[in-house]
């Protein structure tokens, strides 16, 4: 089943239990994937739909940490309950030993031996992570931290 298929039946779903939190967060994810796809002037697969919710997780947690840090608290839970509804339809998150592995393959294919070819190395990475789910700051991280060995 499509991501926006099971969207859709989860939303008639929590319509039908009452839930308004939920139903809040999956008609947003249901509206940012249709203006996604009305800019694109195309439908989106599966791959394009993650990268939305992706995003849309990345959001929450920016905000998560602006609330905070401003005292908001109860702002700051809200956000989070709303990333653990979206995390539902995101695949599994890459593992940091998958990540140290496709690192140090790119690091070996591009002879990569300091932190000035970080770029490089980052954007290999991240084309072998497409579709999948991959905090871009944690491979950044990783990174630089194994070409610093080097």
């Amino acid at each position: 089943m499509k991501i926006r298929d099971r969207i859709n039946a989860d939303l008639i779903a929590a319509m039908k239990s009452r839930e308004a939190a939920r139903l809040s967060v999956l008609r947003m994810m249901k509206a940012a994937i249709k203006n996604k796809e009305v800019d694109l002037c195309a439908e989106l697969d599966d791959t394009q739909a993650i990268q939305v919710l992706s995003s849309m997780v990345k959001q929450h947690r920016d905000s998560v940490e602006q609330f905070g840090r401003g005292g908001r608290n109860d702002l700051a839970e809200k956000e989070a309950a709303e990333i653990l509804v979206i995390e539902e339809y995101l695949p599994a998150a890459v593992s940091n030993d998958e990540i140290a592995a496709v690192i140090d393959e790119v690091v070996r294919e591009t002879g990569a031996s300091d932190v000035r070819d970080i770029g490089a190395v980052m954007k290999q990475c991240m084309a072998r992570f497409a579709g999948k789910l991959v905090d871009g700051k944690k491979v950044n991280a990783l990174v630089r931290a194994r070409l610093e060995r080097t």
